[in-house]
This record gives C-alpha cells, structure tokens and sequence, in this order.
C-alpha cells in the first residue's frame, strides 16, 4: 500500500487518508457510509485495484432486480475465507509487476502497434508485422489489432481473440516447432525436429515476442508449455521434476540415483551417450574432459544437475534460446525475475478448467434480468449441461479467449480495466445470441423455454467468429 500513500501525502490531505484507512478496515459498511463523498469516490475510482485487495471481504448480498424465488436456485456463496498467504504474495507481485510495466511507460504509446490480420492467413501477416517492429515499437507502442474486412473497433476483444487464435496456431505441434510432452497432451515443449524447419530461429524468436506482447498487454494465450520452458524465459536452470515430462523413467533412474550411497561402484563418468538425428550413437562430455572423471558422493550433486540440462535441452538448446531471446525484446528481464516458473505460467496462459461456482458468483445483470429470473435459471442449467470444452468455446464468444485468469472470474478484464462477466437482456426470441468482447458482455433475448435457450446458445458460440460495429 505503499505507492497509494505516498501519492496521497503529497496532495490528498489527512481526511481523505483517514476516509482510506476506514474503508481498508470496515470494508463493505464504510463504503456504504461514504458512498457520496465526491474525492473518495474519485481516489477509488483512480486505485480501486490497489485500495480494494486490502478491504475485507464482505457477507454475500442478494441479488439486485428482484425478489428471490423459493424456486430459482440461489447463486453461491462468495467466500469469506482469507486467500492463503501464497495466494496473496502471488497476487502483489502481479500488481507490482503490471505497475512497473505502466511505470516505465510499456503499451502506453504514444505510438501504435497496429497489426492488420487476414483471419486467413493468419500466423504469416502476425509474423511478418511483429518481426518488422523494433524493440522500442514492441515496448513501447499502444496494441491495435485491425481483422480484414471487419468493421470491429480494438477496444481489447479483438485483441484478446488475436492472441487466443494465434497461440492455437503458432504452438499446435502441427507445425512442427513444438511437440507434446511426452506423459500428456496437454503441455508442449520445443520439438527437437524444429531443426528442420525453415528459418526456425526466426520462427523461435517470433514466438518468444508473441509471449511477450501477451504478457505486456494483459492477454492470455491457449498454450501451456512444460515448467522447463517458464523455467528457461527467467533464465532459471531446469530441475529435476522438468525430466518427468520429457521421460519419466529416466527421471525416476535419476532419483533412485540421487538417494542412491556408493556411487562409485556404478562406474559412471561426467560423458552420456545420445542418439543423433541421423541414428547415430555418439558420446557427449557433460563438462571439458568428462570422459576422464568420475562420479563420487561429493560430485554427485554436480553430476545430477548437469544430466538434468542435458536432458532437458537436449536437441533444443539453440532454439529455446531463440525464443527466449525475442521473449527479452519485449519484456526486460528484471521485470518478470519476481517470479517463479509456476507463477509465469498463470500469468501467461491462465487457469485452464473452468470453475462454474466462480463464474455465477462474477457475473453481473442488465436489462431487467437478475439471478432469479427464469432466462438466468436456465442460462446456468445450460452450463451445467455443457462439458468444460462448450463452456470454454462460450467463455471465449463473449471475451474473446478461453483463459481465465489466475485469480479467477473476478479479475476479466474488459476495455478500460477489470470487467466482469456480464449478461444483459436484449432482442427477440428469434434471435441469437450476440457478444461484446471488449466489455465481456453477453447479449441473451428472453427465450421462452430452457430446450430453445440451449440451442440458441450452442449455436451462437459454435458458428460466429468475426467482429462488427453496431
């Protein structure tokens, strides 16, 4: 809290400071016993995310727009439980960081960083339009995404599906730069085939800025790579849990290894033997001479930390360092070095399965409807109907990517800041559903029966993809 009293030292006056320290220890009862105080509303208004983290989470109110129902399902239960404390240090790091970010002036302009995207050809106008900027112009410049032929102004949606559609692209192991690990098909890494690829280090270097621009600007990409990656962009060394997604035997010889006593009567030396991409067996020195050296009890230790690398960059090293090199283009490096790998990736690509309960709790009402009106009833037995891929393929209709940040639905951001879900009433029964991407609001007409809000709803979130102004 630092940063707001020094700002209000110098021309709030003690009043206003007092009025603050009210609301960070009363929270919900002195918001309402100060609701019209022009200069506090306007003080919230300017640091609403920095005050509220510290105001004490109050009791769940009823729903606003009318009475609730003994027959409509209530919506749940904000918690009232404290975060745990790793929560909370997570979280003032990520305030920290994105102030630091604002500090020295990245995505504020003056200029723009305008990039205009055929939807066809997608991968190539991104790669050819980010790779022609300078690194001030990637810093610096104020993101604007254009879609040929559509009329939609960049408020933060068009942006938002830019990213979500390009990482879809760029790290699909189709291409052949990434692969999957090796114990799912959920997380990726580099592919040692990438070597082959055309202009591959440019195609690294390219996907490292990618990274990078999403991170600056707030956006979440649908990636998710193996922690040896997050590891690599904060220029941490690989650990031993890294090998488990590469090979998980290795990785367990290599445990036993390291609870392992007498050493020395495996007769290992600092030299392991690889297969080379044409078949080929060949002996590799961990370290100058270490043919010649053996392992005992008091290098093991060394010994461990240096199959770890190996095994882990093995075949990839160049191009990792490619990536990581266009991901430091765009970010300075000591910005993100507060965090860990864990804590880079929920900053990058969110959290991945969707918790309903969260979404209800954050998610606001217009136009006459509220939680107890039968068209939000129905709305939210349909999400219970949908498997977690429909309700991501909807989460990202209305705001434009499927990732939802790590502190959860609370914290979506719209055009002008956190925004949070919104469905408002609008149109007739015969039309279908519509989104506002920039403002995460969801257009619902008052369907007369769940069967045909269903329908609408799936067939709106399955068939629409373009942007337009109203």
């Amino acid at each position: 809290m630092c940063i707001l009293r020094s700002r209000c030292g110098s021309g709030c006056g003690a009043a206003l400071r007092d009025k603050v320290s009210s609301v960070r220890a009363e929270g919900a009862p002195a918001l309402l016993r100060l609701q019209h105080d022009v200069p506090l509303t306007c003080l919230l208004s300017l640091f609403e995310q920095e005050i509220m983290s510290y105001v004490p989470a109050a009791a769940p109110a009823p729903a606003i727009g009318g009475p609730q129902s003994p027959a409509a399902s209530p919506a749940p239960a904000r918690s009232t439980r404290a975060p745990a404390p790793q929560r909370r240090d997570f979280e003032a790091k990520l305030r920290a960081f994105y102030r630091k970010l604002e500090s020295k002036g990245y995505g504020q302009g003056p200029g723009k960083l305008k990039l205009h995207i055929r939807r066809e050809h997608l991968l190539e106008d991104a790669f050819r339009r980010i790779m022609s900027c300078s690194k001030k112009e990637l810093q610096k410049g104020k993101l604007c995404v254009l879609w040929d032929g559509e009329e939609g102004l960049d408020y933060g949606g068009p942006s938002r599906e830019f990213f979500f559609l390009l990482s879809r692209e760029l790290f699909n192991p189709y291409y052949g730069l990434f692969e999957y690990s090796a114990n799912d098909t959920y997380t990726v890494h580099v592919s040692p085939m990438s070597a082959f690829v055309d202009n591959h280090h440019e195609w690294f270097r390219f996907s490292g800025r990618v990274l990078g621009l999403a991170l600056v600007h707030g956006y979440l990409l649908e990636a998710w790579f193996t922690r040896a990656l997050y590891r690599a962009l904060l220029r941490l060394p690989p650990a031993l849990e890294d090998v488990d997604a590469l090979d998980a035997q290795f990785a367990a010889s290599l445990r036993w290894l390291q609870s392992a006593r007498c050493v020395s009567t495996l007769e290992l030396t600092f030299a392991v033997s690889e297969r080379l991409a044409d078949g080929r067996v060949a002996e590799r020195e961990l370290k100058p001479g270490g043919r010649d050296v053996a392992v005992t009890e008091r290098n093991k230790k060394e010994y461990l930390e240096r199959v770890v690398r190996w095994r882990v960059e093995r075949g990839v090293a160049g191009q990792t360092e490619w990536l990581v090199r266009g991901f430091h283009e765009v970010v300075d490096p000591r910005l993100v070095a507060a965090f860990d790998a864990r804590e880079l990736e929920l900053v990058i690509a969110g959290a991945p399965e969707l918790d309903v309960a969260d979404w209800r709790a954050n998610t606001e009402y217009r136009g006459g409807y509220h939680d107890a009106h039968p068209v939000v009833v129905w709305f939210w037995q349909a999400i219970d109907r949908f498997t977690n891929e429909q309700r991501l393929r909807l989460v990202q209709f209305v705001t434009g990517t499927s990732s939802i940040p790590y502190e959860g639905f609370s914290a979506l951001r719209g055009s002008t800041g956190p925004r949070r879900f919104c469905i408002e009433r609008w149109g007739r029964i015969e039309s279908l559903p519509r989104a506002h991407t920039c403002f995460n609001r969801l257009d619902l007409p008052p369907y007369p029966t769940p069967q045909l809000l269903h329908e609408k709803l799936l067939l709106a979130v399955e068939e629409t993809n373009t942007f337009g102004i109203e």
